[in-house]
């Protein structure tokens, strides 16, 4: 019976952790980008010099500034405004991905030194790493390389025809 009452919840856990999943492909080029620019070098000093605690302090932030976007994005949704809802979610994820991502990135030895992380951090791996190796996983992320290679393909040919008039190349 126990069994039968949790269900919802591990659907619920399984979704969250998939949406999680899809959008981190989207929020890694991100937050490489941001890595890449001159103006958050003094951020990312700062950062790095902060000891272990400090540091969770900082990569709880994105996370309970922007979490509550998603209920309110399911109020939106539930009210009539799919769109709006929608923009809400997926911004509030995506940002919310970037940011931890690179907290993480910056922190991830001083995070990791915190036990209570570093069991939630296995945890967390321990789950990704199922879900990634189900054959459902592998079908949908063998249906997005299909699908995205055409459109990287015609990306790469207008910026190509942007840069020089007359000549398209496509480096594959």
């Amino acid at each position: 019976m126990a069994r039968v009452l949790n269900m919802p919840f591990f659907i619920l856990a399984t979704v969250y952790f998939i949406a999680d999943g899809v959008f981190s492909y989207v929020t890694q080029p991100v937050s490489a980008w941001i890595a890449k620019k001159a103006p958050f070098e003094r951020a990312r000093i700062w950062v790095t010099s902060l000891r272990p605690y400090p540091s969770l302090a900082l990569f709880a932030v994105p996370v309970v500034l922007l979490e509550p976007a998603k209920p309110f994005a399911g109020y939106l949704i539930g009210t009539g405004h799919f769109f709006a809802g929608a923009v809400t979610f997926i911004m509030a994820e995506v940002l919310k991905l970037t940011f931890v991502e690179r907290l993480f990135q910056l922190n991830r030895t001083k995070l990791l030194s915190i036990p209570a992380f570093a069991w939630g951090y296995r945890y967390w791996r321990h789950i990704t790493d199922v879900v990634e190796s189900m054959k459902i996983w592998k079908a949908s992320r063998r249906l997005a390389h299909k699908t995205r290679q055409p459109f990287r393909w015609l990306w790469l040919r207008l910026n190509n025809s942007r840069r020089e008039p007359g000549t398209i190349r496509v480096n594959s």
